[in-house]
């Protein structure tokens, strides 16, 4: 393909002119000095490069590794991906919905929304993909699944399937359609006059729909509310405003934003009538909470509005701006910093200082400020919300790890399912003794592999020793002793059955009953839920929590 060489003219009589109006030293000459090196590299790769030079794929390859030394939230998107953008912003797509996921060198179903076409045509979870509108995904290892079912919602795309516990494949023929990402995935309540709302999400409705909620389990007898924020990664600023706006006064001040163009520095307020400034709140969030998340999180803590339980969250206090670029394609750019009504901002990383290998310093905790709520409890800044009261996950062991690492949980589920045509309800669903035993069983015969660190360790010290005078005798003693460091998966497998019980749990329900039997199987059983339910039934420990004053 070659480079239209009047463009490349035009654009260097451009760069020409941005000299004309600059001198050596100036910024504006440093920029278009450096516009015309580009330039003049590209055009001289398209004439005399050996190989044929895509100019979009350079150019994007060119974009990206210029965002990628400031922030990954800085992000360029080309015009084929404006699909994609436009989903994380309003929380909708043309699609079937269903989410893929490559496993066991198959693409099979992780993920079905209820009720999405998908669904409705009888597909499910560990069902296999094996072509798209003819185009068979082993075939074309390069090309996204999710890019060949992509279409305008009305138009049809085939799908060949092979279900669990079939022999044989099946084309399904289904009707795309415009599918809303829910925000909200579960509301209800879970003990007398416990309201919960799960908020995954931060797209164009999610404060509607917390509002929705709060509203219908008021009518539902709500007395105290958990919201969970776990596991969020934000989205829009305005929502993050909204939502606690639903909790606090007409009025009240809810961030401030400041960067480096100081017109586009703003103190947001709370400009609606509150829907509930009363019922006692208790927000859950962990490592995984960040951005507009860790805003309401954080907001609510400063105000003393609610008790923050859980884990400390990701610290993500920085603010993109989308601007649109020429050709139908937008940059997202970091412009500022948020500051939340205490004065504090929770970014965790600085990456204006990086380390030598690239990546971004973290602020220590010895440099952190001491920041006040409204009650006058301690907060600090940088690192993310600090909870009120820890509840730390206890980290999976190595075991744990690896079976979901090598989706082990999910393909014996897949397997499950289509041996067993039911179980109990999701609320009521147990792995049992037996059912235990089965995934020991299959887990044995399975491709499964596993290293202890102890036997990886005695591997290492064997290599290393190999040309020692002595390595007879030495590996002689070391094997002699393989019973108790060499694996054993039954072994590892009884001994963590209680850490890996839950985890089964939850995916054989997800195969069964989707996402809603997961949000039933959750409430009863999560422990930071049960932990904030505890909390909420002392009311004289929750109050104490929001008025212990600290000496300043």
């Amino acid at each position: 393909m070659r480079i239209n060489a009047r463009k490349i003219l035009a654009f260097l009589l451009i760069s020409g002119l941005l000299f004309a109006f600059t001198k050596p030293g100036d910024r504006f000459f440093e920029i278009a000095k450096n516009l015309d090196i580009y330039a003049t590299v590209f055009k001289e790769l398209n004439t005399f490069y050996v190989d044929e030079v895509d100019p979009k794929k350079s150019t994007e390859t060119a974009i990206e590794a210029l965002l990628k030394s400031f922030d990954p939230y800085t992000v360029y998107y080309p015009e084929d991906e404006i699909d994609d953008f436009l989903q994380m912003t309003t929380g909708k797509y043309q699609g079937i919905g269903i989410i893929l996921a490559e496993i066991d060198k198959t693409h099979r179903i992780t993920f079905i929304e209820e009720n999405s076409p998908a669904h409705r045509a009888g597909l499910g979870i560990g069902d296999q993909i094996l072509a798209i509108n003819g185009t068979r995904l082993q075939d074309t290892p390069e090309t996204e699944p999710a890019v060949l079912m992509k279409g305008a919602a009305g138009t049809n795309v085939s799908i060949e399937v092979l279900q669990i516990g079939k022999s044989s494949t099946q084309i399904f023929n289904i009707k795309r359609e415009t599918v809303q990402i829910r925000n909200v995935v579960n509301s209800a309540i879970i003990q007398p006059g416990v309201g919960y709302i799960l908020l995954e999400d931060f797209n164009a409705s999610a404060s509607k729909e917390v509002k929705n909620s709060i509203v219908e389990l008021k009518k539902q007898g709500m007395k105290e509310l958990i919201l969970d924020l776990r596991n969020n990664p934000g989205g829009l600023l305005t929502q993050a405003i909204d939502i606690c706006n639903l909790f606090l006064p007409k009025g009240t001040k809810i961030v401030e934003t400041r960067g480096k163009v100081e017109e586009w520095n703003k103190s947001y307020m709370a400009l609606n009538q509150a829907v509930d400034t009363e019922t006692p709140i208790v927000v859950l969030i962990n490592n995984r909470t960040a951005s507009a998340a860790e805003i309401v999180a954080g907001v609510l803590q400063d105000y003393d509005r609610a008790v923050i339980l859980g884990q400390k969250s990701y610290g993500k206090g920085l603010v993109q701006v989308t601007r649109d670029l020429p050709y139908r394609t937008k940059m997202k750019i970091t412009t500022a910093k948020y500051y939340i009504p205490s004065g504090r901002c929770i970014q965790a990383l600085d990456y204006q200082h990086k380390n030598a290998d690239g990546s971004a310093k973290a602020f220590q905790d010895s440099t952190a400020k001491t920041f006040y709520t409204k009650n006058g409890r301690k907060v600090v800044d940088g690192g993310g919300i600090l909870p009120d009261q820890l509840n730390d996950k206890k980290a999976l062991s190595n075991f744990a790890q690896s079976l979901l690492k090598q989706d082990m949980f999910f393909l014996f589920s897949s397997y499950y399912h289509a041996n067993h045509a039911k179980i109990n309800p999701a609320d009521e669903f147990l792995a049992d003794a037996i059912l235990l035993e089965k995934f020991k069983s299959w887990l044995t015969k399975s491709s499964f592999t596993y290293e202890t660190p102890v036997e990886s360790q005695v591997k290492k010290l064997l290599e290393t020793t190999r040309e020692q005078t002595d390595y007879a005798d030495f590996q002689k003693n070391i094997l002699s002793q393989s019973e108790i460091w060499n694996t054993k998966i039954e072994r590892e497998f009884d001994r963590h059955i209680n850490e890996l019980k839950p985890l089964l749990e939850q995916e054989i329900i997800m195969h069964y009953y989707l996402q809603k039997g997961l949000n039933s199987w959750s409430v009863r059983r999560d422990p930071t839920i049960l932990a904030a339910v505890e909390l909420l039934g002392k009311p004289t420990k929750f109050a104490a929590i929001l008025t212990q004053r600290e000496k300043r």
